[in-house]
């Protein structure tokens, strides 16, 4: 496509040093994929006020001198960690420029200062993240500096690992086109405007990563008004862009996408920038899909001060950076057009100096967060789902034939989408049929467990709908819309297929209230079959690993042993604030033992209330899932023999009834638990480890735990009996420790 726009170019007086990393073709002409239709552009001959010019320039000097302090500062042990924008500046204020602030939703990267600057983040706030202090709006001192965040501008709160913001910024972005499918949000959910943009950036060493992948699949298949900015210095760290990428270019990989409207810029020139990223966000403003800005831009400093780049770049590299440095050149060309003088533009520069030095006494001086303060908002302050609040179980009036557990989840499920239009529900194969027009002629799927049938049929394809195969997608996804107050209730379709959302259940789901100090949040519900006793699961359909999950601070973990806790439990987890992970054991979805009628649409039960299901005298054991009914089987055969056994069913992980613990082993003063999990380091050694450092004067005998072996769960059904704890073995245990 060609440009008419009159644009100012910085060209360097002396050509960069060749090297051996390829180089981008010159962005004279800007590179559009043909698919989209790309905007129009501005009248020949219009040209940026010299106002916005000198605001633009100021910007860039600043967030240059604000990483110049924050060196500093690490040189003198006064901070602890110092990662630059530098070199970059020059694309962020020109996407700061063309992005409203507040209004727009933004989650940049670690290099973003100088956008973070241009929307309106001050230089006190941040060099308080710098020093960690309290006031800190970007993390109230809970993360590194860099890491950029702030509620009223619509900054949302960033982590280290990279990339995972990707998919976050298309369900953010998906959020609001889902609020224009659905009419009933626009009673319930505030923020929302028509032509909003997510802005999200990366490094190019970042688009290694598959959720780089993932998150550009959804956005072209959505089209998503999201504008990606690829920030390309040419290095990650140490690996230059051609090890990372096919071809050195990231761009021409990604030209196939349809609806994506590819562009290149020389991101150290501020003006075509400028006019690069009007075009993108202008495009996504007016609905016609996402955007990819790629960038060329340079890194004059080394990574972090945790790296030294001179052990892996040349001088002759590190001086071709440095002859483009978009703030040097940029400060020129004004001087050079008559924009201003050389006493104007060093009265400019005077005037920054004094205002970071001035904000860098005041962050020196401010107070650090208290140590009492550290534990605050792991979990919601506001909503606590272990309150009466969400105590409805006593005396619950059921009617209705009993249903199985399937039965009773999708009931709850469907009983919670009509009173809140908020919920959306999706992952892999949930709807009934994603080709609507075959509904009325197929049966349809809701799910491969039949868990989420006729969702879709009641509550239509924008609030019920099929992912792709791509656990990261589904969870990232979520996280985004969450964050603008939807509540997305995500199946994953085997706890032994999570381990690709991982990274964003662990790194950003569980943390994302707590390492921002309480400003952002995202209670997303996972639904998620587990266990094994199936027949034919074997290794990778029958996991139980939930230890790795209740470690993780954050993070709620549900675990219901039959179809009534399951309904209850499960109304609780969506009307919570917080993430939950809830697990359904798979043998347990349709046994007839656990079967219940159904209950009132406003029956939940808390977090963290345990019920006893078998009183007893002799001897307590504590479980939970499919382990429940293996306990009770084994209760009354030592009944038989004499021994009194107490059932507690824990039903709630994270967090446990402890209370109830305590009370039954004061009583029994004997204690077995039993789970699926393996016995080395699985959740029952912490309860164990527990009860032996605060009741061992209650006890009469060591603890004793029931569980798998530590090995996998095989497929011939012999030895799948052999791994997985039996009643058998429950029975035995009992034997052992009454005696002992």
């Amino acid at each position: 496509m060609k440009t008419d726009t009159k644009v100012l170019k910085l060209v360097p007086k002396t050509s960069p040093t060749t090297s051996t990393a390829p180089q981008l073709e010159e962005p004279a002409t800007p590179h559009v994929v043909a698919t989209p239709t790309a905007p129009q552009t501005s009248k020949a001959g219009d040209l940026p006020d010299s106002k916005l010019l000198l605001d633009m320039y100021r910007t860039m000097y600043l967030s240059r001198r604000i990483d110049d302090k924050e060196i500093q500062l690490k040189g003198q042990n006064r901070i602890f960690f110092q990662i630059s924008g530098a070199g970059h500046e020059a694309v962020l204020v020109a996407a700061g420029v063309v992005l409203k602030p507040g209004y727009d939703w933004f989650y940049p990267y670690y290099r973003d200062r100088a956008l973070c600057l241009q929307l309106g983040m001050t230089p006190l706030e941040q060099l308080l993240s710098a020093v960690g202090a309290e006031d800190d709006p970007n993390s109230h001192g809970r993360q590194m500096p860099s890491h950029w965040g702030h509620k009223k501008l619509n900054i949302v709160s960033q982590s280290s690992p990279t990339g995972t913001q990707l998919l976050q910024a298309v369900g953010c972005a998906e959020a609001s086109y889902r609020f224009e499918l659905v009419p009933e949000l626009k009673e319930r959910v505030k923020g929302f405007h028509a032509d909003e943009v997510t802005y999200v950036s990366l490094g190019e060493g970042t688009s290694s990563e598959g959720e780089f992948w993932e998150a550009l699949n959804t956005a072209s298949n959505l089209k998503l008004p999201v504008v990606f900015l690829l920030e390309d210095n040419g290095y990650a760290i140490s690996v230059p862009v051609e090890v990372q990428t096919a071809g050195g270019d990231v761009s021409r990989l990604v030209e196939n996408f349809p609806s994506l409207y590819v562009q290149r810029c020389d991101g150290t020139d501020p003006l075509e920038s400028l006019e690069t990223m009007r075009r993108a966000v202008d495009y996504c403003r007016r609905r016609q899909g996402p955007a990819f800005v790629h960038a060329k831009v340079i890194r004059p400093y080394s990574h972090s001060l945790s790296d030294d780049e001179k052990l892996y770049r040349p001088d002759e590299e590190r001086t071709g950076d440095a002859e483009r440095d978009p703030v040097k050149r940029f400060g020129a060309l004004l001087i050079e057009e008559g924009v201003i003088d050389q006493d104007g533009l060093q009265k400019i520069k005077d005037e920054v100096d004094r205002e970071v030095n001035d904000a860098a006494d005041k962050a020196l001086a401010a107070a650090q967060p208290a140590p009492e303060t550290a534990t605050k908002y792991v979990f919601s302050p506001d909503v606590d789902p272990t309150s009466k609040e969400f105590d409805t179980e006593e005396n619950a009036q059921l009617s209705g034939n009993p249903g199985t557990m399937v039965d009773l989840i999708n009931r709850c499920l469907h009983t919670e989408m009509e009173r809140d239009p908020r919920i959306f529900v999706f992952g892999e194969d949930v709807a009934d049929c994603s080709r609507e027009q075959y509904l009325n002629v197929v049966k349809g799927k809701g799910g491969v467990f039949k868990v989420t049938a006729n969702l879709q049929r009641k509550f239509g394809s924008n609030r019920v709908f099929n992912s792709p195969l791509a656990e990261a997608n589904i969870v990232g996804r979520a996280i985004g819309m969450a964050t603008r107050g939807l509540k997305p209730v995500v199946e994953i379709q085997f706890f032994d297929y999570i381990w690709p959302a991982m990274h964003q259940i662990r790194n950003e789901l569980a943390l994302l209230r707590w390492r921002s100090g309480g400003d952002w949040k995202a209670p997303v519900v996972m639904r998620v079959p587990v266990g094994g006793y199936l027949k034919g699961g074997a290794v990778y359909h029958s996991q139980s690993g939930v230890s790795t999950f209740t470690q993780i601070p954050g993070l709620r973990v549900i675990y219901p042993s039959n179809a009534l806790d399951a309904n209850g439990l499960l109304r609780t987890a969506i009307r919570s604030d917080d993430p939950v992970l809830f697990l359904e054991h798979k043998h347990l979805y349709r046994q007839a033992y656990n079967k219940s009628a159904y209950p009132p649409d406003e029956f939940m039960i808390p977090f963290g209330k345990a019920k006893r299901v078998r009183e007893g005298k002799d001897l307590t054991i504590i479980t939970y899932g499919a382990l429940v009914q293996r306990s009770l089987v084994a209760a009354k055969q030592a009944e038989q023999e004499g021994t009194s056994v107490e059932v507690i069913d824990l039903r709630s992980l994270v967090p446990y009834d402890w209370d109830a613990i305590v009370e039954s082993v004061k009583k029994t003063n004997r204690v077995i638990v039993a789970h699926e999990d393996s016995l080395s380091f699985g959740y029952g050694a912490e309860i164990a480890a527990r009860i032996a450092d605060e009741l061992f004067l209650d006890l009469d005998a060591p603890v004793r735990r029931v569980c798998a072996l530590d090995t996998f769960v095989a497929y011939a059904p012999q030895l799948e009996d052999a791994i997985l704890p039996q009643s058998s073995d429950v029975a035995k245990a009992i034997a052992e420790v009454k005696a002992y």
